[in-house]
């Protein structure tokens, strides 16, 4: 990889290439997920089976789109005992993490009779989302967990996880076991945008839900841009970023091989180092050249790291920092010699990863957090998917006859002035009953 010194007109090329490789989508693909979703609106499970038939599973039938609690049983024999192991470790942090993001429903009162509050409500359905992974063969087990986790701690009572079939009808054990652990047991073999548009509008078979979070290839990240606001979403996807901190204490190898863990997912992909060091920009690129020769999807992560990866050279860690929180990366690493001193120049990133034995893939599978982050520049202003994605808040209002007396000349001028004649008279009718 080529090393860059900044400020220089090149960084600027590369970051601005990097932080604007965005969200776009082609208009052909946009015509595409319209009509999907469109048909399965129209026609239902016809339209859904006839999707799935066409991509997915050509035998499959109506009556076998939901996963049957044998189907489940059998998947418990099928997976290992050392991946059970691994699961409850995953699911107990995680389900640990998630349960310090609870809110309460809250009331005030003051001594004038006023009562205000605020009425948290989980939804009452929600929709996980869990790609194929390549055919079935490599289930994304976290997607179930990290999806999955979070709305049954919020309290949804009705979650429905939608994931594609193999050609043979059937959905890869690992995949069926880690939802039962969560607590699923309403499993659908449906994928893509078809998928996201049944648990939008809801079919004969699979229910309509109120919010719909995981992640998926362009089909499935456009069908839910297009049916936000019909159902709630957890954000629109990009591809995966690692941004890596790092002083003249970090170790190279590490760094190389973090930069390569998010280059692998993607040839748009981005990976990035930003260091002090003119050493470490150097051991770097020794050792992802070394990595990259061993990688199985070594074709991938090199035309990821040619377009939008980049070894930065600063004069000092401030500015560093002031790249970093520019570009506002997924994953921010911070392989500094003291990480816990620099947190309070931290303002965007989705995940925050302090120090050399705290690599990415980490909050990936076990740590607890949410894997589900903001990228193309987003953690300026979104979060994690969370607790809170399943929740609905109302506010709650009391006024007693008192307190509207003495607020109503103020609530009809501030209605007047807006020009709302009907809003001033609401007040004004009660008050004049009043005297």
């Amino acid at each position: 990889m080529l090393i860059l010194n900044h400020p220089s007109q090149a960084t600027e090329k590369k970051i601005d290439r990097i932080i604007n490789r965005g969200l776009s989508f082609r208009a052909k693909d946009e015509k595409t997920v319209a009509r999907i979703l469109a048909d399965i609106k129209k026609d239902g499970d016809r339209a859904l089976i006839s999707y799935v038939n066409r991509f997915d599973a050509p035998d499959l039938k109506r009556d076998d789109l939901q996963v049957t609690r044998a189907e489940i049983a059998a998947a418990r024999r099928k997976v290992s005992r050392a991946f059970m192991q691994s699961l409850r470790l995953a699911a107990r942090q995680i389900k640990d993490f998630h349960k310090e993001q609870r809110e309460k429903s809250w009331i005030t009162t003051d001594p004038s009779g006023k009562i205000l509050g605020q009425l948290a409500r989980p939804v009452d359905a929600a929709g996980i989302y869990v790609p194929g992974g390549r055919g079935g063969k490599t289930p994304l087990v976290s997607s179930v967990l990290m999806g999955g986790i979070p709305a049954k701690i919020a309290g949804v009572e009705k979650i429905c996880l939608a994931t594609p079939p193999t050609k043979t009808g059937d959905i890869n054990p690992h995949l069926l076991v880690a939802a039962e652990r969560v607590g699923i047991d309403t499993i659908f073999k449906v994928g893509s945008a078809w998928g996201i548009a049944a648990l939008a509008y809801g079919t004969e078979t699979i229910p309509q839900v109120d919010v719909i979070v995981g992640p998926g290839n362009i089909y499935v990240t456009l069908a839910k841009k297009m049916v936000a606001g019909t159902v709630g979403i957890d954000m629109i996807a990009g591809p995966s970023e690692i941004l890596v901190i790092a002083d003249d204490t970090a170790e190279a190898e590490y760094i190389a091989a973090d930069l390569l863990s998010q280059a692998e997912h993607d040839p748009l992909a981005s990976s990035i180092l930003i260091t002090t060091s003119n050493t470490v920009a150097r051991e770097v690129d020794d050792a992802i050249k070394k990595q990259l020769a061993q990688l199985p999807r070594k074709e991938i992560a090199e035309a990821s790291l040619k377009k939008f990866g980049a070894l930065i050279v600063v004069k000092n860690i401030d500015v560093a920092f002031e790249l970093a929180n520019r570009i506002a990366p997924e994953h921010l690493e911070l392989q500094l010699d003291d990480p816990f001193r620099y947190i309070g120049k931290v303002r965007n990133a989705g995940a925050l990863f302090l120090g050399k034995y705290t690599p990415e893939p980490v909050g990936d599978y076990v740590a607890g957090p949410n894997h589900v982050l903001p990228t193309a520049g987003t953690a300026r202003f979104a979060s994690a998917l969370s607790v809170n994605h399943f929740i609905k808040k109302t506010s709650l209002i009391y006024y007693p006859a008192s307190v509207l007396k003495k607020e109503a000349g103020h609530i009809a001028r501030l209605a007047e002035i807006e020009g709302l004649g009907a809003h001033a008279n609401s007040v004004k009718i009660r008050v004049k009953k009043m005297n």
